[in-house]
């Protein structure tokens, strides 16, 4: 049996069929060296990374959405960036104003924006050029 990787990528949507689609893609491409977790909106995001941290885990990327209920996803990356600074930021998004991205990139050091519908290879490459800087 392979041991558990102890290096998370976190995927945040309210849309279960964006989260699977994200688990598949993330599976088939990079594998099992990472830990996938995924959440349906920000509260839980921040339960999620807390929870990892007190295990011993170490939170590498956020994959995040911008329109959910509750907290936007401008909000929840300023939010983990300054108690995770060292956490890679992108968000995944097809409603974010361009305020929202600024302020993203001013507060939260987002790495990349990508717009939904996504194309795979986009996604895998952003991923993995973000990875690359850590």
């Amino acid at each position: 049996m392979a041991p558990i990787p102890n290096q998370v990528i976190l995927c945040v949507d309210d849309d279960e069929l964006i989260l699977n689609s994200l688990e598949m893609q993330l599976k088939e491409h990079l594998g099992d060296h990472y830990l996938y977790e995924f959440a349906e909106n920000a509260d839980d995001a921040l339960e999620i990374l807390d929870e990892l941290e007190t295990d011993g885990y170490n939170t590498l990327l956020v994959i995040s959405d911008w329109l959910m209920p509750g907290l936007k996803g401008d909000n929840l990356l300023i939010k983990i960036h300054k108690k995770f600074p060292k956490v890679i930021k992108v968000m995944l998004t097809g409603q974010a104003d361009q305020e929202a991205i600024e302020r993203s990139k001013a507060e939260a050091n987002l790495f990349a924006c990508l717009a939904k519908p996504w194309s795979t290879s986009d996604l895998i490459n952003t991923i993995k050029k973000g990875l690359a800087t850590i």
